[in-house]
């Protein structure tokens, strides 16, 4: 055999390798949005979840985010989890115009920090933190600067919301 036949001969069978471990690591899987261990759809686990009010404007939106990203069909369930978000929120102005001497740039650095307990009890069911950043550019409008810093926390929050419900929908799609 050639070393080009032998070759291919060793990353085809390398392939068909890899391909095999990576179904079997996937048979034992189960499907996040199945139902959960105790039986319960993890759609109306995640209904059940009161969002508790946060501070501030990001705050505002962050908690806008995730009541409509746990039951965005706005169906009335009854709370059987409370969620509690805490944020803390920067911004860092890392391109300095050397002309003008002003920031051309800025990024909006959001940490959230959030709890899910049962609603009745101490029991902590899931806690965890998250960090997210958005950039926008500035220019020397002030209203234009002020309108992109709130485009950023507004996509912060959006994502910030879409990791809290998965990690959220991890821990519950487990119990």
């Amino acid at each position: 055999m050639s070393s080009l036949k032998q070759g291919r001969f060793m990353r085809r069978t390398v392939l068909a390798f890899a391909i095999a471990a990576g179904a079997l690591v996937a048979g034992g899987c189960q499907p996040l949005y199945g139902p959960t261990v105790s039986g319960v759809s993890l759609e109306s686990e995640l209904q059940a979840i009161e969002v508790k009010p946060a501070p501030d404007r990001i705050g505002h939106y962050i908690v806008n985010e995730l009541t409509f990203a746990l039951n965005g069909t706005g169906t009335k369930v009854a709370p059987k989890y409370r969620l509690t978000v805490l944020v803390k929120e920067r911004a860092q102005s890392p391109l300095i115009d050397t002309v003008v001497g002003r920031a051309s740039s800025a990024t909006v650095l959001v940490d959230a920090y959030y709890e899910l307990e049962r609603i009745g009890s101490d029991n902590l069911v899931a806690k965890g933190s998250v960090f997210v950043t958005q950039s926008y550019d500035r220019t020397s409008q002030r209203l234009s600067n002020v309108r992109a810093a709130r485009d950023a926390e507004i996509r912060d929050a959006k994502e910030l919301a879409r990791q809290i419900r998965d990690r959220i929908a991890l821990t519950l799609s487990s119990r």
